[in-house]
């Protein structure tokens, strides 16, 4: 008799337990939605999961990493079986991984790497590549004169890997004395005043004589091309930023930028997605091709492939991607 019972009680935890996992929680911080793409990014990642039969729990940080810091540990709390990231800052988020491991929850960071931890994989664009794109296609069609680099800010590893993308493009019309760079900043955020403070900086210390301004995002490029209307210089200025936002598809379709990068993002928060429910499964994920140091690790990374945006191909990239 008591085998019996005992018999019974075990099937039943198993049949739970096999309910409770059919089904896994995943995490995803969101750092804010301080740009128009986020919104997209979550929509795009809650979509996937749950098509794969999971449930996302979704927390928005508004830009202050403690309170992102106590997200982590609620959702950690209620079960989730992996935490995506988007961090608020590169370096203190690493106080998110540390949190998670120590509940053998693995971490995914999201577009924005974390640094100086054990961080468990990572899923972005090829943020180098994205600089390198912004620079070839501007010094095409400004190949001299004074440019402008509006860089994101530093709390972003991004800001940094754009920069040296652009800079690898730079550097030998810059040895050859063909462009120079009058002015480079880092932002202190991703926003559109940032840009327009920066724009009217690099004015006034180039007299107004500026022929390029490339700039960390489209926020901060809608900001640039503000401060060059406020003195007639729109259309006059070769315009650079990323995201493909709508504001900034119409001032490309308007003349007033140039350029934009297309981030896949529908292709990088479905790839997250599979990764994460991968991982809540304890199935194999699928190898990945690539690998960057955070100080700490080389990180097992995703990389989506970036796309240039301009007046021709508008409608080939970002309309036929969904955007």
């Amino acid at each position: 008799m008591r085998t019996a019972i005992f018999s019974f009680f075990l099937l039943a935890g198993l049949i739970f337990a096999g309910c409770v996992n059919k089904h896994p929680k995943i995490g995803l911080l969101v750092h804010s939605f301080e740009t128009p793409r986020w919104q997209n990014d979550q929509k795009y990642f809650v979509d996937a999961v749950k098509q794969l039969g999971g449930i996302a729990l979704v927390n928005v940080a508004d830009n202050n990493g403690n309170k992102q810091l106590d997200q982590a540990r609620d959702l950690i709390n209620a079960g989730v079986q992996v935490l995506v990231v988007i961090p608020v800052n590169q370096t203190t988020s690493a106080n998110i991984v540390s949190m998670a491991h120590a509940k053998g929850v693995p971490v995914i960071a999201y577009d924005r790497l974390i640094n100086n931890c054990r961080l468990d994989y990572y899923v972005s664009t090829d943020n180098i590549r994205v600089g390198e794109i912004q620079a070839e296609f501007i010094s095409k069609i400004k190949p001299k004169g004074n440019y402008a680099l509006l860089e994101g800010p530093t709390y972003d590893n991004n800001s940094r890997m754009i920069y040296i993308g652009q800079m690898n493009i730079l550097q030998p019309f810059i040895e050859r004395h063909e462009i120079n760079v009058a002015y480079r900043e880092f932002a202190k955020s991703w926003r559109t005043d940032e840009g327009y403070r920066l724009a009217i900086n690099s004015l006034d210390t180039t007299s107004k004589k500026l022929d390029a301004i490339i700039c960390g995002n489209d926020a901060m490029a809608m900001g640039a091309i503000k401060a060059l209307k406020e003195f007639g210089l729109e259309g006059k200025v070769a315009v650079a930023g990323q995201d493909a936002d709508a504001p900034n598809i119409q001032q490309i379709m308007k003349g007033n930028q140039a350029l934009t990068v297309f981030k896949r993002t529908k292709t990088m928060a479905t790839t997250a997605a599979e990764l994460a429910m991968h991982l809540a499964k304890n199935e194999p994920v699928d190898p990945y091709l690539s690998t960057i140091s955070n100080g700490e690790r080389l990180v097992p990374s995703y990389l989506v492939d970036a796309v240039a945006v301009n007046e021709g191909n508008i409608e080939m990239i970002v309309v036929a991607d969904g955007n």
